[in-house]
C-alpha cells in the first residue's frame, strides 16, 4: 500500500467520510486526484483504511472506505518528552518533526525559568506533526500538550522512569541505564540557558534522575532528538 497517498482523518467515520479542507485541497489541487482514485486514511489513533475518492472537491473531498489496513503494533514503550520551546520556533518544529518520525508518544512544551519562548501556536505545531506522521507512514499521532510551567509539570503524577537532562556537573545515568523494557519513560529537556538549579533540585525531589546525552553540549532541539532516538534504538534491541 506504500504507493497510495496518505491523508489524516481524525474524525474518520465508516463507511464514508469527508476529508477536512486542508486534506481535500492536498488531494484535489496538489496531487490532482480524481473520482475513483484510491488513497489511505490514518486517524492518528492506530487505525488505517484503504479508501476510494467519490467526489474530488478541493474543500470537501468525499471518500468511501474499502477495507481496513493490516494492523501495525505500536512500539514497545511510551515516551513523553517535556521540552522547552526554542527562541527560534523553526528549531522546535524541527524537533517535533523528527521526534514524530522516529517515534514519540507525548510532548509537553515547558515554560522554564530561563525560557526565551513562553508561547507556541499549537495548530501550527500539530500540522508539523501530522505531516511527519504521514511522511513516515505512522498510524499514531503523538499527543501535544499545552505549554506548561515547570512548576505545574512537577505537580503531575507521572508513572515510569523519570529523567532530567541538564548541564550541571555531577553523577548522571545514561538513557540505557534509565530505560526499562516495555514501560513508560519521561525525559525533561531544558531551554538554551539550561534548567535553573532550583528547577533541577525540584525535579530530583520528585524522583527524576539526572541523565547524560553524551559528552557534547547539545542544542535543546538536538538533545530532544537524541533522547528520542536513544529510546527507539533501545526498544528495538531489548524488546
Amino acid at each position: 500500500m506504500s504507493e497510495l497517498p496518505i491523508f489524516y482523518t481524525p474524525d474518520l467515520r465508516l463507511p464514508q467520510c469527508t476529508l477536512n479542507e486542508v486534506e481535500s485541497h492536498h488531494a484535489a489541487k496538489v496531487l490532482r486526484l480524481h473520482e475513483g482514485d484510491q488513497i489511505r486514511l490514518h486517524d492518528g489513533q492506530g487505525n488505517g483504511y484503504k479508501a476510494e475518492i467519490l467526489i474530488a472537491h478541493s474543500k470537501h473531498c468525499e471518500v468511501k472506505i474499502i477495507a481496513p489496513l493490516p494492523p501495525v503494533s505500536k512500539h514497545g514503550y511510551y515516551l513523553h518528552i517535556g521540552i522547552a520551546p526554542t527562541k527560534n520556533i523553526d528549531r522546535f518544529e524541527w524537533f517535533l518533526e523528527k521526534a514524530t518520525e522516529i517515534g514519540i508518544d507525548e510532548v509537553t512544551p515547558l515554560c522554564c525559568e530561563h525560557s526565551e519562548r513562553k508561547s507556541v501556536n499549537p495548530e501550527r505545531l500539530e500540522k508539523v506533526m501530522v505531516s511527519a506522521m504521514k511522511q513516515s507512514q505512522k498510524l499514531f499521532l503523538p499527543i501535544l500538550r499545552p505549554v506548561t510551567s515547570f512548576g505545574d509539570f512537577m505537580q503531575a503524577s507521572i508513572p515510569g522512569a523519570l529523567g532530567i537532562a541538564h548541564c550541571e556537573p555531577g553523577i548522571k545515568q545514561s538513557i540505557p541505564e534509565l530505560y526499562k523494557k516495555n514501560t513508560s519513560i519521561t525525559i525533561l529537556i531544558g531551554p538554551e540557558g539550561d534548567f535553573s538549579l532550583e528547577e533541577i533540585n525540584q525535579a530530583l525531589l520528585k524522583g527524576y534522575v539526572p541523565i547524560t546525552l553524551g559528552n557534547s553540549r547539545l542544542r535543546t532541539e538536538t538533545a530532544g532528538v537524541v533522547a528520542c532516538h536513544s529510546v527507539s534504538i533501545l526498544s528495538e534491541i531489548l524488546d
